[in-house]
């Protein structure tokens, strides 16, 4: 009798403990980086199906062109592929838009060519740079390296909204957004890797998801590490920090509209499906006791303990 009774008041806590309000209603707007859109998107599906009332939207125009809007208020949450620029973070604060980061995944820049390319096994970091800088003088794949073909050079990129444009050139050359101008530019990576692609003297670079997704027809280039041995990107290699061009994948989320029910719900919700979240689009999730980090760090940003 005891074991049923005891059973019957784990299953009542456990009701209220996920019961979910299916009459909130309203509108959360997301928007910014292409990277983190798969994440986002899959969250946006999965929690609809709960609160079937309220309307996701996830709009994905760089993370540059997210900030925009972030940070003049037009959107509730800015998703980004980098941390907030200086300039970004004055724009909000003339606003008077607060903030909190949050980050969510871990992700990498994968560096690829047609499947066709055999004779490019690994690259530099200062090899990229020579190939990426402005003005550089690569115009075939035998001006990076003499045993290479002298095929053309033909290069694919994200554009200058892209948070992935300025965490890559700011990696590779030092500097962010400084980058050759002569290579065929998308915010959207599925351009990207549909022009690789076809294009059998072709190299381009977005986000590690993006290539796990198009391995049949691509192919990965690794690089050398700081020990100078090749390092490919793998979801081992990134959460380590071993592969060079590991990044964070982030959120930020307008003070003012975490005050709403349903935005509140759902970056909620987002964070405690990250990590399954992440896994399912092919990111690299977080440690769990990292997760746990962050989910309480927005409930005391909400509850007004805390900011940033």
């Amino acid at each position: 009798m005891k074991k049923l009774v005891l059973g019957a008041l784990l299953a009542t806590i456990s009701t209220h403990a996920w019961a979910v309000d299916k009459s909130l209603k309203g509108e959360v707007k997301l928007d910014g980086s292409s990277t983190v859109f798969p994440i986002a998107e899959a969250a946006a599906e999965d929690f609809q199906k709960e609160y079937p009332n309220i309307r996701v939207t996830v709009g994905v125009s760089g993370t540059g062109g997210g900030m925009k809007k972030f940070t003049v208020g037009e959107i509730d949450i800015a998703n980004a592929s980098r941390k907030m620029k200086d300039e970004e973070v004055k724009k909000a604060a003339e606003k008077k838009i607060e903030y909190v980061e949050l980050q969510i995944a871990n992700d990498g820049i994968a560096i690829v060519v047609n499947s066709s390319n055999k004779y490019i096994k690994s690259l530099t970091m200062a090899q990229l740079k020579t190939l990426w800088e402005p003005g550089s003088k690569i115009k075939t794949w035998k001006d990076l390296d003499p045993s290479f073909p002298a095929d053309p050079v033909k290069l694919y990129g994200p554009g200058g909204d892209s948070g992935t444009f300025d965490f890559f050139t700011e990696h590779v050359m030092g500097t962010a957004r400084l980058s050759r101008s002569d290579y065929i530019a998308s915010e959207d990576d599925n351009v990207l890797v549909t022009g690789v692609s076809k294009d059998k003297n072709a190299l381009g670079y977005f986000g590690f998801a993006y290539f796990t997704e198009n391995q049949k027809i691509l192919r990965d280039i690794p690089l050398a590490g700081k020990d100078g041995a090749p390092v490919a990107p793998t979801p081992e290699t990134i959460e380590k920090g071993t592969y060079p061009l590991s990044r964070p994948l982030m959120l930020y989320v307008n003070k003012k509209s975490a005050q709403k029910p349903e935005v509140k719900a759902f970056v909620s919700f987002m964070l405690k499906n990250a990590g399954r979240l992440s896994k399912e689009v092919g990111y690299v999730p977080l440690k769990e006791s990292i997760y746990s980090d962050v989910i309480k760090k927005f409930d005391a940003f909400t509850s007004g303990k805390a900011t940033h």
